[in-house]
């Protein structure tokens, strides 16, 4: 048997390519919409890709699936569980075999199991996974987004992304259930999730890749507690703010995505395009890094780094339904950025602009914005004048945990919508834990046309490594 695992360092996310050797045959579970590099592999492993599924409706990227069945010419494997607003509404057009608990496929000598894992949503399986050629029984568990290591699946999305109301507690008891009959797997069952450290699919998500059962029953928070009560007290609170992005993830991988094509590239615009568009409303990001952004950027432009949480920035302040455009550093930059924006559906950029065009805005049309950067010590001095006030940008948890005296908090997410909030006469600093989250926050506010912003650069670390004040609500 052959395994291999697929990760993705901006959406912290594991797919899986798993073949039987002597048969040439493979199933992909959970693939993103970029299948090069499924295809790539089972080239090089000399296995034939027979079977592709997915363990839910994911919220989180647009799904692989059914472009990489057509490709290869494999049999799609959807759920079939969960009521009417959880089945994939493009299964039989895309030829899929529905799947329930306790359905096997044959990938030659290596047996998948269905397992309904009800919980993270209503129709998410699981798959084990036996290699009968040596066992006759399984040596892992697919758990995609059911069990992770330290962590499991969040059951509160379905209300605060989805927007199904009233339905987190009840997730949150169907998942404690889903916890107790997994407890019965053995010990040495090995867990594959579906993502890691820095997805907002959980709020604790280890960066280690792999674990057994046995180690998550004697570790694992989720697995120490002994009531049902407890267990959705304990699941449901800390949770970060869900990116807006994922409501629109749902609806795409429901209703079915749009073919992806890796060769296409927008338009590149030059300063005249650019100009144009600006004046017509069009949202422009800048990719760049945040120092280069700060030190000097196009006014009106939003910073949001190409860096690895350029997907989730991205979503929470991109259109769905507009063209967008994104400034680069390179041309290598532009085809990441292309690339970054399609895996979680935004597929509308029209175009990409070199960097050497704010240089060029420099020389030509006007002046560039740039943010002030300051210290811990400037901003507690600035603060104890009277002449700056603090915004704390960082998830509810993170300031619920340890905040700056007087900092009020606006996640970041939120701060579009809260900005008559802000408004103040004296400087506003925007502050995170290390500086990324505000800097993008200060950008926000100078588009929508707030000046008088500066950034604390080192965030509440520098802050706490001063010995400054912090209090707790």
């Amino acid at each position: 048997m052959i395994v291999k695992r697929f990760f993705d360092t901006k959406l912290a996310q594991t797919s899986y390519l798993i073949a039987c050797g002597r048969a040439h045959a493979a199933i992909v579970i959970d693939p993103l919409r970029d299948i090069r590099q499924y295809l790539d592999t089972a080239k090089a492993e000399g296995v034939e890709i027979t079977h592709v599924s997915e363990t839910h409706i994911h919220a989180d990227f647009v799904s692989g699936s059914r472009d990489l069945a057509r490709a290869t010419g494999a049999t799609l494997l959807l759920s079939d569980e969960g009521d009417a607003n959880w089945k994939y509404a493009y299964a039989k057009s895309a030829g899929a075999r529905l799947v329930t608990n306790g359905d096997e496929v044959m990938v030659g000598n290596v047996r998948v199991r269905v397992v309904h894992t009800p919980g993270h949503t209503p129709e998410h399986i699981a798959f084990l996974i036996t290699d009968t050629a040596a066992a006759d029984e399984p040596i892992g568990i697919v758990t995609g987004d059911f069990v992770f290591v330290g962590d499991v699946g969040r059951p509160d999305l379905l209300e605060r992304a989805a927007k199904f109301a009233g339905t987190m507690e009840a997730s949150a008891r169907t998942l404690f259930q889903s916890l107790q009959k997994f407890k019965q797997y053995p010990d040495w069952l090995q867990i594959w999730p579906g993502h890691g450290a820095g997805s907002a699919c959980g709020k604790g998500l280890s960066s280690v890749p792999h674990s057994t059962v046995g180690y998550e029953k004697r570790f694992s928070w989720a697995f120490g507690i002994a009531t049902e009560q407890d267990f959705v007290n304990a699941v449901l609170e800390g949770q970060p703010e869900p990116p807006k992005y994922f409501a629109e993830m749902k609806r795409i991988n429901k209703e079915g995505p749009s073919p992806y094509d890796p060769a296409r590239m927008p338009d590149v615009w030059g300063l005249s395009a650019l100009r144009s568009a600006l004046a017509a409303g069009t949202p422009i990001i800048d990719a760049r890094a945040r120092v280069d952004f700060a030190e000097g950027h196009i006014p009106g432009t939003i910073s949001v780094p190409l860096t690895n949480s350029f997907n989730t920035w991205a979503g929470w302040l991109l259109p769905y339904d507009r063209d967008f455009a994104v400034i680069v550093s390179s041309g290598a930059a532009a085809g990441e950025a292309v690339r970054e924006l399609a895996m979680i559906g935004l597929d509308r950029i029209a175009a990409t602009i070199d960097a050497a065009v704010v240089s060029e805005w420099a020389s030509t049309v006007g002046p560039l914005e740039s943010v002030r950067q300051l210290t811990a010590a400037e901003v507690a001095a600035g603060q104890a004048a009277g002449t700056m006030t603090i915004v704390d940008v960082r998830g509810g948890s993170e300031w619920g945990a340890s905040h700056i005296p007087g900092a009020p908090n606006i996640p970041l997410g939120y701060l579009r919508e809260q900005l008559a909030s802000v408004g103040s006469s004296k400087t506003i600093v925007l502050q995170c834990q290390g500086g990324g989250r505000s800097s993008i926050a200060a950008s926000l506010l100078q588009a929508a046309g707030v000046k008088n912003v500066a950034n604390l650069a080192g965030g509440f670390d520098d802050w706490e490594s001063c010995g400054l004040p912090t209090e707790k609500p």
